[in-house]
């Protein structure tokens, strides 16, 4: 009876249906414990399977007890160095992994790959399977150096191991290759991804999903060094395999178009760039509803493209509603809508509107102090535009002082003084320099 209980839970198990599998596996260990002994092997498995169960639900903590029952009869019963020692150790440290507890799980995974390592030799599928899973280990922790060099250990392994076109191969290059990314390495995180595509194409249908991301991937690392030709074929193919899996409406199509539209602007096709863009706000907009951050971020994109095609009038109206989107989704103290009050105070002062342009960079400074505090660089910027419509307005005094604040900031951020914009100096014979401003706090 408890062997059927347990292999009908693992078939509800395999369905995703969790709880009916923990009703089923926490009867037959029941069962087995009565009959068999707390010590026996077969109460063991089940106490892998309540655990595995616990463990998707979740709970971690009750999973952890099931890991700690199976570890405690497997040694007893196996030994220390055996191979099912390893792979429950690996199991607990996992658990500690998605806590956050991230010592606890470094420790258990060192030992999973002694173990490992004794119990199947030093080059093993499972024993790569440890090193991937430490590298994504210290990947959370933000230890990327140490991440690399354990994802290279499980790759050459797993190279020498697996075919060829396994998808383990795949899975750490891309891992390796979004640590080169992350750390602005972007010709070897390129290579990384390339090989992984190649790979892909051999073993996956063409228009694998995973094909597609794996080419947006590329796309914005081209965009990343300015290799917008590369990026523009990266992104199209990718749009064209997202359409034919999941339809003209899926947001994966409307997030492959933004990216689309960013290589189109940036390549001044605007008038190709807003087509996409605006498709891409259909779509998002009718499957997320009008008041959504990535609505926000579309329209934000739109807007831009509008005001560098000239199209002052419209982008306004643009940013405007971007500005609408983003109170309503994020607030008033986000720093997202920074960048929106700054761009809505430029068109106002381009038009010669200074009492405006000054309300909204009055907010962006007050919303970007608050968040960042007052030494951010974005406030510095801030107060540089600020300086420039005081310019404008010939009030000198209230000029020199953003001027001077703004450029002691970026001193202090060991940022250039030729980041200070100036417009119009010039006309009032007076020194860049502040005599205020040089003092660095």
């Amino acid at each position: 009876v408890a062997t059927t209980l347990n292999n009908i839970g693992r078939v509800y198990f395999m369905r995703g249906e969790y709880q009916i599998a923990l009703r089923l596996y926490l009867e037959a260990i029941q069962i087995r414990r009565s009959i068999l002994g707390p010590d026996h092997l077969d109460v063991a498995a089940t106490a892998y399977n309540t655990g595995q169960t616990y463990h998707h639900l979740g709970q971690f903590k009750e999973a952890m007890k099931c890991y700690q029952q199976f570890l405690s009869i497997a040694r007893k019963r196996l030994g220390h160095n055996h191979r099912d020692v390893a792979i429950m150790l690996k199991c607990m440290a996992q658990v500690h992994h998605e806590s956050k507890e991230f010592d606890q799980a470094a420790s258990l995974y060192k030992q999973a790959l002694s173990v490992s390592q004794l119990a199947v030799g030093e080059v093993h599928p499972e024993v790569a399977s440890i090193l991937n899973k430490l590298g994504n280990l210290y990947y959370a922790k933000g230890d990327l150096g140490t991440a690399i060099k354990t994802y290279k250990q499980g790759l050459q392994m797993e190279q020498s191991l697996l075919d060829p076109f396994h998808p383990n191969i795949i899975v750490t290059l891309t891992n390796i290759g979004q640590i080169y990314k992350q750390k602005g390495q972007f010709d070897d995180a390129i290579r990384c991804y390339n090989k992984a595509l190649n790979l892909q194409r051999l073993s996956l249908p063409p228009n694998h999903s995973g094909i597609a991301m794996t080419l947006s991937t590329l796309g914005l690392l081209h965009y990343q060094i300015h290799d917008l030709p590369n990026a523009l074929d990266m992104f199209q193919e990718s749009l064209m395999i997202r359409r034919t899996n999941s339809g003209e409406k899926s947001l994966e199509v409307a997030a492959t178009l933004n990216s689309l539209g960013l290589v189109l602007f940036k390549m001044r096709c605007f008038t190709i760039s807003l087509d996409v863009f605006m498709t891409s706000l259909d779509i998002r907009r009718s499957v997320l509803g009008s008041t959504h951050k990535d609505v926000a971020i579309i329209l934000y994109n739109i807007a831009t493209v509008q005001l560098e095609s000239g199209d002052e009038e419209e982008a306004l109206k643009t940013y405007e509603e971007t500005l609408r989107v983003e109170r309503t989704v994020l607030g008033d103290d986000q720093s997202d809508i920074v960048a929106s009050l700054q761009c809505i105070a430029k068109i106002y002062k381009s038009r010669g509107y200074f009492d405006e342009a000054l309300g909204y960079l009055e907010e962006a400074l007050d919303v970007q102090s608050r968040i960042h505090g007052k030494d951010d660089v974005t406030v510095a910027q801030i107060l540089n535009q600020m300086g420039n419509i005081y310019l404008h307005r010939c009030e000198t005094r209230k000029a020199t002082e953003s001027y001077s604040c703004a450029l002691r900031i970026f001193r202090k951020a060991g940022q250039p003084d030729t980041d200070l914009v100036l417009e119009g100096f010039d006309r009032y014979n007076m020194s860049v320099c502040h005599p205020e401003a040089a003092a660095v706090a």
